[in-house]
């Protein structure tokens, strides 16, 4: 759609050809994952397409060889104007970043002007784990929750999968029949953001789970095909188990928090609180960086005042 705001010409075909070879640079070799390359991409064409009205045409190399810092300000603080909150911000800052490095070792723009701006201030937001009971609860599915008693398996499989060894969503519902933990496995390998790749330790519980499961599950499947299936047969959605936790917060008494994603973070709160370090807890998360994985020292600090505050007789 075309209006003032998003002119239907927002860089000369050069600059254009040059941002797809960035995002095609970003996809192959840097292996970002496609919602990033969707993001950053966006994001650069908001750019450009705000540069094609501050400085009156369609920009090309030349003008972005030549900007500076008062022209990404002033970018941002149109994009602060329409509402965009600290963390657009600063993926979008960290996508200017990105495509005017890859220009810079090209030879064909300063990068200078964008790492001369600082990235917006993030507003700290503590992870919302579930109790150790919550947890357990939880991936303890009731069938009676579920239409078939191979769907309650699975769904139950899924979930034990994101507490137990603390997978994403997404990582969970990637693994192949080929790579399903059973009773004796010890170690899941898990291709991560990026492509990057960390071991995880398996408890029985889980291998347990999968097993079951796949006892249950009326569908062969190939080594190569996914491990968890929908009702139909085929690739089990994210969505699929999204309905299936938000039946369980209702059935359970739990608050909207209570997420797959929550599973996640209870993992890694659980690990902390029983006295895990944390760069093993990085590790087992595939974080790229510890200042990530430190978030959950104040979910702890958190709950260690909570106790304090209950059990002492002057709190």
């Amino acid at each position: 759609m075309t209006t003032a705001d998003a002119p239907l010409v927002i860089a000369e075909p050069a600059l254009m050809r040059l941002v797809a070879q960035w995002l095609d640079h970003l996809g192959s070799e840097r292996r970002l994952a496609d919602k990033t390359l969707t993001a950053y991409e966006r994001d650069v064409s908001q750019f450009l397409s705000f540069l094609t009205l501050h400085l009156g045409g369609a920009p090309g190399p030349g003008e972005i060889a030549s900007l500076t810092p008062a022209d990404i300000r002033a970018f941002f603080a149109r994009r602060r104007i329409e509402g965009a909150g600290a963390r657009t911000l600063a993926r979008g800052l960290a996508g200017l970043r990105s495509f005017l490095g890859y220009l810079e070792k090209q030879g064909l723009a300063n990068a200078a002007a964008v790492r001369a701006v600082r990235s917006p201030r993030q507003p700290r937001t503590l992870p919302k784990p579930l109790t150790a009971d919550d947890a357990a609860r939880v991936v303890d599915v009731d069938e009676a929750l579920a239409e078939e008693p191979w769907i309650a398996a699975r769904d139950a499989a899924v979930l034990t999968l994101l507490y137990g060894c603390g997978l994403r969503i997404s990582e969970a519902l990637g693994l192949t029949r080929a790579e399903a933990p059973g009773p004796e496995t010890r170690v899941l390998r898990i291709v991560g953001k990026g492509g990057k790749e960390r071991l995880v330790p398996v408890l029985p519980v889980v291998g347990e789970a999968v097993g079951q499961y796949l006892k249950l599950c009326p569908f062969v499947i190939d080594d190569d095909g996914a491990l968890f299936r929908g009702a139909r047969g085929g690739p089990l959605s994210p969505r699929i188990i999204q309905l299936a936790m938000q039946r369980l917060r209702g059935a359970l008494g739990l608050p909207d928090t209570a997420t797959p994603h929550a599973l996640r973070h209870s993992f890694a709160t659980h690990l902390l609180a029983g006295g895990g370090d944390l760069r093993t807890i990085q590790e087992l998360l595939g974080h790229a960086s510890l200042s990530t994985t430190q978030v959950y020292t104040g979910v702890d600090a958190e709950r260690l005042v909570s106790i304090y505050r209950k059990a002492h007789p002057r709190a």
